[in-house]
């Protein structure tokens, strides 16, 4: 669902898949992260589905 609201809003991003990329497991675990997606940006992060918050990534 995130990636389709990204799509549909232009949005830009950068999928990385945790099946292909177990290292980024990693990461999220060493950020804090519990579960997917978590859509980051330099001045914000979204943890989930949550199109209130991801429509200010396109601002």
């Amino acid at each position: 669902m995130a990636k389709r609201f990204l799509s549909e809003n232009n949005i830009a991003f950068e999928e990385i898949n945790i099946d292909a990329q177990p290292d980024a497991i990693d990461w999220l675990k060493e950020q804090g992260f519990q579960s997917v997606p978590v859509i980051t940006s330099e001045a914000t992060t979204v943890v989930g589905f949550r199109p209130d918050q991801l429509k200010q990534l396109a601002s």
